[in-house]
């Protein structure tokens, strides 16, 4: 990000699970970052012009055959250096120092014994020099490289923390950007800070004003066709643009079959009505109805309707006039759920604007949220004046019920689920629920079962909700909804719902359950 000039941090990943922690933790600092793959050219980082670098953790040892390893240019930029985990270990294998198999493999909480309480660990609120942190490891250093000191330990780790001052690289053994760490922010803020002098600066109003300069340079005189769903991330994104460039935006929506309980008629009314955007109305329900007919395979599923958005609004450029740049809300977890460009992680799902477009698309895309996290968003579009019913919106997949409903998809069970769904969200609202859940959903399973129903048997489907907490998505757990108001969900889904007599809730983590089912 140009415009953010040389006031922030370059994080190479290593394919740890908590890399986007990381990023989370320095952004919270208030300074701006980006992670990158661990084998990012040494022209690349210099270009990139960070005050500071951090390595992530990762789940190799430094002894594998096909290890991960950096250029080993890096240590030469004179620019600081912080190892987590498997970084440290990198750092004292390639730096001249021993590192060894634990004996013990050292594996959540730890009490680190600290050495010396300046720049790294200055500033932190423990007591006897004494701090919980979160270790997961398997090898450690065992003998410091030349020039190195250590200043904190473990019982298992004599080594958990070392520094060279002169060469301004730190590492350590432990994971500051997990909460588990209880002053792991703290450290990660003394690194950013202290360490590699990066002014607290990065907020929303200076994003926002940078992104509308960006996409303003980006676009030039050109006209944006915006994906628009009525979600939280899509909603920001056109309002963002429409502040940027104006009428040279259209917004188009487009009611594919798949959506929520009367969701395209508050659509339009909220964005033709009260923020007066150009939108057009595409209704392509029975378009994609057909596509997905007779198919079962959720990743089928998910590359059918990506697909069938982008041929949508191929046909829609067509009508309405020239556009060279398709707006889409991407975001940063999308991103990295779908392609694996962040270092040696796995590929989990495909998100239809991300890992679902087709390859020879004839738009470039405008993604201005694609290096950002769920609640970034939000603060964006409160600071940009939204509604907090939009700001504060569930987040809603792109493939839409269409994921929800598993097995094969039809218009009848679609409807069940709508109606089952908007019973849910109806009562969780009701409860006062709804601003402390992350996420909330039916699913409409391909499961029937016995039911009795006055005096008649029954034999229909049964359906599971799923309601989660989380700060961004990455990680998630089961929402603890009363039993009283999951009792009167039940109640009313299966009297109020043809087609479903039995009702399931969902007590799956995120890992290592995802949120949606599909």
């Amino acid at each position: 990000m140009s415009t953010i000039d040389s006031n922030k941090i370059l994080i190479l990943d290593f394919g740890s699970q908590y890399t986007q922690l990381i990023a989370r933790r320095v952004r919270e600092a208030r300074v701006y970052c980006e992670i990158m793959p661990f084998n990012t050219s040494i022209e690349i980082i210099r270009d990139f012009g960070a005050r500071g670098i951090i390595l992530s953790g990762g789940p190799a040892s430094v002894f594998a055959e096909e290890a991960p390893l950096p250029d080993k240019a890096i240590f030469d930029l004179g620019l600081p250096i912080l190892g987590i985990c498997y970084g440290m270990q990198l750092i004292g294998h390639t730096q001249g120092g021993r590192v060894a198999t634990s004996a013990k493999r050292e594996f959540g909480r730890a009490k680190l014994l600290i050495d010396n309480q300046q720049d790294l660990f200055a500033d932190l609120d423990i007591v006897d020099n004494t701090c919980t942190v979160w270790m997961s490891h398997g090898d450690k250093v065992e003998q410091l490289p030349p020039g190195f000191e250590a200043i904190a330990h473990t019982e298992n780790a004599p080594i958990a923390a070392m520094r060279n001052g002169e060469r301004r690289i730190w590492a350590i053994q432990f994971h500051p950007e997990v909460v588990h760490t209880y002053e792991g922010a703290t450290m990660l803020a003394n690194f950013v800070h202290k360490i590699c002098g990066c002014e607290p600066t990065w907020n929303m109003t200076n994003f926002i004003e940078s992104k509308i300069a960006e996409i303003r340079e980006t676009v030039g005189d050109a006209s944006v066709l915006c994906a628009l769903s009525g979600g939280v991330d899509s909603s920001v994104a056109a309002v963002l643009i429409h502040r940027a460039i104006g009428d040279r935006l259209t917004c188009v929506f487009v009611n594919n079959g798949l959506l929520r309980k009367n969701e395209a008629e508050a659509v339009v009314k909220t964005f033709r009505d009260h923020y007066h955007m150009n939108l057009h109305y595409e209704d392509a329900s029975d378009r994609f109805l057909q596509k997905l007919a007779g198919v079962s395979d959720p990743e089928k599923k998910r590359k059918i309707i990506g697909n069938e958005f982008i041929y949508v609004f191929e046909d829609v450029k067509k009508r309405l006039g020239s556009f060279d740049f398709l707006a889409q809300g991407t975001l940063y977890p999308d991103v990295i759920e779908s392609v694996s460009v962040k270092g040696p992680s796995a590929v989990i799902k495909s998100h239809h604007n991300v890992g679902g477009l087709p390859e020879n698309i004839d738009f470039k895309l405008l993604e201005p949220f694609r290096e950002l996290f769920k609640d970034e968003v939000r603060l964006v579009g409160l600071e940009l004046g939204m509604p907090d019913e939009i700001v504060h919106r569930h987040p809603f997949p792109g493939p839409g019920l269409g994921i929800r409903v598993l097995g094969e998809i039809s218009k009848e069970r679609l409807d069940v689920l709508r109606e089952a769904d908007h019973i849910f969200l109806e009562e969780i609202k009701m409860a006062d629920l709804y601003r402390h859940i992350w996420q909330a959903f039916v699913v409409l399973l391909p499961v029937n079962t016995v039911g009795v129903m006055g005096d008649e048997r029954t034999y229909e489907n049964a359906c599971a909700l799923r309601a989660v907490t989380s700060v961004d998505g990455m990680t998630a757990d089961w929402a603890h909804i009363p039993y009283e108001v999951l009792a009167r969900i039940s109640n009313r889904i299966i009297n109020e719902v043809k087609g479903i007599n039995r009702v399931v809730y969902d007590i799956s983590s995120k890992p290592p359950g995802t949120i949606e089912w599909e």
